[in-house]
């Protein structure tokens, strides 16, 4: 048992005095660890702290600080109770080093993922105004490059999507599953039909597109229109809270004055 902490302790100077080169370890070890990190990490980063994060820097800080975590849980629980080897006891320490370490590297995904989820209305509420923007842009060039072309003024949360649709696109696939993925990206109201109307627009003839296209716009109208809706019922909401708030700070402010000077009239 002492061999193993000394062991760990070693490792961890070593890593320190850079007598090991830590980024090379690091670099070394990233073909196991990638396997450790969420198919949609990348996208939940970008979306919450935008794309000029370094996902590989911040994936590595998450692996060091579940791997110290790991390294310090052992050492503390190892190192408490009797001093005599206990090879089970042991091993059910290391189980729960293990799982304390992996509960604080899923801790930073479970936070991303809960901040999307606390988007999801403002996402639904900007969405039809960012199809509005790509209407016009479809109206002088293909989907494809209209998609393209929106990325640079489209909201930050709506880019990473963005990006990976028109990667897609770009790599060969014609299907409709680069528009479908996206609607899963940003699950909100109406976003499945819109991908397909959005699809459907780069199929067929010119006079097809223009049908289409009109089909497009009323339903992107539609989707303003409620989306104006939400706003205007939010904002009415808000108010109506903020007056009830006031009116009951008024009535315990009035029942304390009368309290009070009802309590003065008896003392006198």
């Amino acid at each position: 048992m002492e061999i193993l902490i000394v062991g760990v302790l070693i490792l961890g100077i070593l890593f320190y005095n850079n007598t090991i080169d830590k980024e090379k370890f690091i670099t070394d070890m990233e073909p196991f660890t990638s396997k450790l990190i969420e198919d949609d990490y990348e996208f939940l980063v970008y979306a919450k702290y935008g794309e000029d994060v370094d996902i590989k820097i911040l994936a590595r800080k998450r692996m060091n600080i579940a791997l110290v975590t790991f390294a310090v849980a052992f050492v503390m629980f190892n190192t408490s109770g009797t001093a005599s080897f206990d090879f089970g006891k042991v091993l059910l320490n290391t189980v729960f080093s293990i799982v304390i370490a992996i509960v604080l590297y899923k801790s930073q995904y479970l936070s991303l993922k809960k901040y999307y989820k606390a988007h999801l209305h403002e996402i639904d509420v900007m969405l039809p105004y960012y199809l509005k923007s790509l209407e016009i842009l479809i109206q002088h060039y293909t989907v494809p490059v209209a998609l393209a072309k929106s990325i640079d003024d489209a909201p930050d949360i709506f880019k990473p999507g963005l990006r990976q649709i028109v990667d897609k696109i770009n790599a060969g696939d014609a299907s409709i599953d680069p528009y479908m993925d996206f609607a899963n990206l940003y699950p909100v109201r109406d976003s499945m039909r819109m991908m397909r109307l959005l699809y459907r627009l780069g199929l067929g003839s010119q006079e097809k597109k223009q049908e289409r296209l009109m089909m497009f716009s009323r339903t992107v109208s539609n989707l303003q229109n409620k989306a104006r809706e939400t706003k205007y019922k939010e904002r009415l909401n808000h108010m109506e809270n903020q007056t009830m708030i006031m009116l009951v700070s008024t009535g315990l402010g009035v029942m304390m004055i009368i309290l009070i000077s009802m309590l003065s009239m008896f003392q006198m």
